[in-house]
């Protein structure tokens, strides 16, 4: 395989959700085209759902027992499809009903595909929904999504602010400075530090534009409406342009997504979790992207969850993993995100 071929890991998320379905879709349906697809995905998860998928012959599949490298992929014949199993045995897989196997497999997916895209092996990593309650119950306390795993996994501070998790839209970048935290916990992170600390990121790692948004309505309204944005907002945004920044607000939340769509801005910096992607899957569900800012490599995944209602039922849509699959060759390739560089 020569080096200019593009290689994705395509991790299988919770077994018992959709994620193994829509991984199976999405391969099944490609060709020799710019990207090689790996599966990282148990053997078990995908004897669950291959009846699910006519489009794929399963001849096509062929196992890795270790971590393959890039000389081992490109042995394959082009209609064949790499699978690597991270864990190489279990019970069955019920769909819909997430029990300690799957949570621990979810997590061995997570692992193996971080190895491969440390090793060079892959050029990112693209992972399925994970049932963060049932692996934080099951098998890893603590446990809070992808973007704090794999970020510390490699190295890096969660509020020392290495990283951020943002999404990309057609039309709409949103960073978030707090992400899964309980709405009180949230807000007491939300000081000026911390928004210095994320703005910096923001810059460092696709720089534009950036507008933060107010925690308050109307941006507390000259403190009518609150004080936050005085108080921890205004003096992080005044050291961040002396650093060379281009940052501005507070911005009144209820029009700012709006106008970023318009092309005001680049990026948003939303102060929480539901702030930012209440406006991002209302613009965008299903085409938006999950981009993990920060990362020595480039991790990115779909803007679902596990779906369990759906999981074992064959209807499961793979159109948002075709789609962070699109937005992932972008970054790639250097064409994304907007006002970068």
């Amino acid at each position: 395989m020569k080096r200019g071929r593009t290689v994705l890991a395509l991790t299988q998320g919770d077994p018992a959700g959709i994620g193994p379905e829509v991984v199976l879709k999405l391969a099944a349906a490609t060709g020799g085209g710019d990207y090689l697809p790996l599966l990282v995905c148990e053997r078990r998860a995908i004897e669950s759902v291959v009846d699910l998928v006519p489009a794929l012959d399963p001849a096509r599949l062929v196992f890795f027992d270790s971590l393959p490298d890039r000389e081992g992929l490109a042995s394959l014949s082009g209609g064949e499809l790499a699978v690597l199993d991270p864990v190489g045995g279990g019970p069955p897989v019920e769909p819909g009903a997430s029990g300690p196997a799957d949570a621990a497999g979810a997590v061995a997916a997570i692992d193996a595909a971080l190895e491969l895209a440390r090793a060079g092996t892959v050029d990112a990593m693209v992972t399925a929904p994970v049932s963060k309650s049932s692996i934080a119950s099951q098998h890893l306390p603590g446990f809070l999504g992808h973007t704090d795993y794999i970020a510390e996994r490699s190295g890096l501070e969660r509020y020392g602010r290495d990283y951020l998790m943002a999404f990309l839209t057609p039309d709409l970048q949103v960073a978030l400075l707090t992400t899964h935290l309980p709405l009180r916990a949230a807000l007491d992170r939300i000081t000026a530090e911390p928004i210095l600390e994320a703005l910096g990121c923001l810059h460092r790692h696709a720089p534009g534009r950036i507008a933060v948004a107010g925690l308050n309505p109307h941006a507390g309204e000259g403190g009518l409406m609150g004080a936050e944005e005085d108080l921890h907002i205004v003096p992080a945004l005044e050291r961040a342009r002396e650093r060379g920044i281009d940052a501005q607000g507070p911005e009144s939340a209820d029009s700012l997504f709006a106008r970023a769509r318009r092309g005001e801005f680049d990026w948003v910096l939303a102060l929480y979790h539901d702030q930012g992607l209440i406006a991002v899957k209302t613009s965008a569900f299903g085409v938006a992207t999950n981009w993990t800012l920060g990362l020595p490599f480039l991790r990115t995944s779909v803007d679902h969850g596990t779906a369990f209602g759906l999981a074992g039922k064959g209807i499961a849509d793979a159109g948002p993993l075709q789609a962070a699959v699109e937005t992932t060759l972008g970054l790639i390739s250097g064409e994304l995100p907007r006002g970068r560089g």
